[in-house]
């Protein structure tokens, strides 16, 4: 997505507000479909067990309706010009510092999943965090709702 962003093609390709509006109920529905498999994961902590990792292909799947992923990168690349006289250097810029955010983000979020797992945490305990979880998937869909209203 980050490259489509930056060559344009997302510009071209959201132009059409049929396209939009498909990408926008399908990561409407994605992120319901995994606030509900936390939400109804019942007295264990929601992790999903797979048999098989997912793929190259799956991830990218996956990157093209990640709303929060395309909010934050086309804020970035088509609201804050900083180096109009060299176009390269800010899209190389902008790269190196969404990833130094975005790593150790992602790496705080695996630490806490892991230390969430490994708590003896009752059954009680682990439904309330579930529904916590939940609750804050809802609300973030009830925000990306409303800010295309």
């Amino acid at each position: 997505m980050l490259l489509a962003l930056v060559t344009g093609l997302a510009a071209l390709v959201l132009a059409d507000p049929r396209i939009r509006t498909v990408l926008f109920i399908a990561s409407t529905c994605y992120l319901l479909y995994l606030a509900g498999r936390i939400a109804f994961a019942g007295s264990k902590i929601a992790f999903i067990e797979r048999g098989v990792e997912p793929g190259v292909r799956a991830g990218i799947l996956l990157q093209i309706i990640n709303p929060k992923a395309d909010a934050v990168n086309t804020a970035v690349f088509s609201g804050l010009n900083f180096l109009p006289g060299n176009v390269a250097l800010e899209i190389l810029i902008k790269i190196v510092v969404l990833n130094a955010i975005w790593l150790p983000v992602h790496f705080g979020w695996l630490w806490v999943g892991l230390s969430l797992r490994n708590m003896a945490l009752s059954p009680g305990t682990q439904r309330v965090v579930n529904m916590a979880m939940a609750a804050a998937m809802l609300l973030v869909v009830g925000l990306a709702i409303w800010a295309q209203v």
